[in-house]
């Protein structure tokens, strides 16, 4: 006599064998912006303060809203958008749009400083609720969370809720939207808080100081593809950018892959044990220059100090 099973849980999903699986006609993933963001993709975005988070987030959405370009990345047609910033004042962010050009008629906007209680806390679940009836019947395809710090954990005093946090991105997920979620990196250059968060995630993208990055040079960055699943090839290579401002007076992106920086060039020597002297020869550069180029791979683990 054959054991009686129970009958499937009504919240779980249903089981398929292999082949039911490879025979379902399933749709294929549409993308947002070609080929990073996909419907139903979680992503991820960091790097330290000041080094362009901001304006590579509007870039990425201001692209899929208008179904435009933006660095290396093609959208595939307008989508609806929706940009939630929880710490740059309005007045600041107006003035960034206005450096882009003409807004895209399905990029909105939730700015926490236009509000007087600010915004909803993205642990708890009366947040998310909230956020939710924001958008109502017509959820956005991809939601833009800026910054994670600022909208997980301001209510609940944990502010690296991710658990919480993390079904619900997953919920969203099931319901076909995509998100990307912009997040400050620490002290040592990696993000903040817990690792844990990459298992999801599909995308993780971080921006990094070139090795001879100076303040007065703003925006420029190293963009490094961390986790890209499905990615591979020159798709995921690394490259750099710079924030300029064109004869019109709108910031454009000039980006191209990543040259050998005099860093780069200067590491092999002093790891075969040349002095900062014979490098300064080798590289031509002033013993100034290559000794600070020694203390800065000492810094990062490259060299004994």
């Amino acid at each position: 006599m054959q054991p009686e099973f129970p009958p499937p849980h009504p919240l779980l999903p249903p089981i398929y064998n292999a082949q039911q699986l490879m025979t379902a006609e399933l749709p294929p993933r549409e993308a947002i912006v070609e080929p990073i963001l996909a419907r139903e993709g979680l992503a991820m975005l960091y790097g330290p303060r000041g080094l362009g988070k901001t304006f590579v987030a509007l870039g990425l959405a201001w692209a899929a809203a208008a179904g435009g370009s933006f660095l290396k990345w093609q959208a595939t047609r307008p989508h609806r958008v929706l940009y939630v910033d929880s710490e740059m004042p309005a007045a600041d962010m107006n003035q960034r749009l206005h450096l882009l050009g003409s807004a895209p008629p399905g990029l909105d906007f939730m700015m926490a400083s236009l509000s007087p209680a600010g915004l909803l806390d993205l642990a708890k679940p009366d947040g998310q609720r909230g956020f939710e009836r924001c958008w109502g019947a017509t959820p956005p395809e991809l939601l833009v969370l800026d910054n994670l710090s600022s909208l997980v954990g301001i209510r609940s005093g944990d502010p690296d809720a991710w658990n919480a946090l993390q079904s619900w991105l997953l919920g969203l997920r099931r319901r076909g939207m995509a998100v990307l979620l912009v997040h400050h990196a620490g002290k040592d250059g990696t993000q903040r808080g817990t690792s844990r968060r990459e298992d999801v995630l599909d995308l993780v993208l971080a921006l990094r100081r070139p090795a001879d990055y100076t303040p007065d040079q703003g925006a420029r960055f190293e963009l490094h593809f961390e986790k890209a699943r499905g990615l591979h090839g020159e798709a995921v290579h690394p490259f750099e950018a710079r924030l300029v401002t064109d004869g019109n007076g709108l910031a454009r992106f000039q980006w191209g892959p990543l040259a050998a920086t005099d860093f780069d060039r200067a590491v092999p020597l002093f790891q075969s044990g040349a002095s900062v002297r014979e490098a300064a020869a080798l590289l031509s550069l002033s013993k100034s220059a290559c000794h600070r180029l020694r203390m800065k791979a000492v810094e990062r683990g490259l060299l004994m100090g």
